[in-house]
């Protein structure tokens, strides 16, 4: 594929839409796997109060835009900014402001949902069992708070880890794949809690083939 139909097959949000503080700002972002250009001149702005749906098929590199803003993958030449300032910057304000949920859950199966959230907790900021506790209730997770996530299903396995949004004050949540297990009752709960982040004055960034039904949405595609 050439460079410039690399570039057309991005439909990149509005750059000059003044509604919202401009959260993050990534400016002309190339990355490159195994001799295959997976995006380039990618620039784009996360303002509050947004949720930015990023699609495309697989290995068009959605996994990997997401591991890159995080700090998890440095293969990447352009530049991040977070409220104005470079994110190399200040890299503590930006990770205590940032909330990464990867596609896979991210829970320890011997561990119970209660035991799971404290240890997620602890990274950023304390709460108590009453709190973990309200979330894992939220979520429909009432009387499971104790066994082991082993024994729990796939879908209630990623409810535990979506119970760390209510436990969180981050203000951009980067979700990727989120709804890959959800049933239609988790994908309604789900789709409520980013509508109310974003509402809040939160940003989120997520990765899903699912059809959003979310305030602010906007869309980007890497082909």
């Amino acid at each position: 594929m050439s460079a410039a139909a690399i570039e057309s097959a991005h439909n990149v949000p509005n750059a000059d839409s003044s509604d919202g503080e401009v959260l993050l700002d990534i400016r002309d972002l190339f990355c490159e796997r195994d001799d295959r250009i997976l995006f380039q001149h990618l620039n784009f702005k996360l303002r509050a109060g947004e949720v930015l749906q990023v699609h495309g098929s697989n290995g068009s590199g959605k996994t990997t835009l997401l591991r890159i803003i995080c700090g998890l993958n440095d293969s990447y030449q352009g530049a991040i900014y977070w409220q104005g300032t470079e994110v190399v910057e200040h890299l503590e304000d930006f990770y205590s402001a940032l909330l990464y949920i990867g596609h896979r859950v991210g829970v320890s199966k011997v561990l119970t949902p209660v035991e799971n959230l404290r240890w997620s907790c602890s990274l950023q900021r304390q709460r108590d069992d009453a709190a973990i506790y309200s979330a894992l209730a939220t979520v429909d997770l009432r009387g499971f708070e104790e066994s082991q996530c082993f024994t729990l299903s796939a879908g209630q396995q990623q409810r535990v880890s979506l119970a760390r949004l209510l436990l969180s004050d981050a203000r951009l949540w980067i979700l990727d794949e989120p709804f890959a297990t959800l049933d239609a009752s988790g994908v309604e709960q789900l789709e409520g809690l980013l509508s109310k982040h974003a509402n809040s004055g939160g940003a989120v960034l997520v990765t899903t083939h699912h059809q959003l039904r979310v305030p602010k949405l906007q869309r980007l595609s890497l082909g």
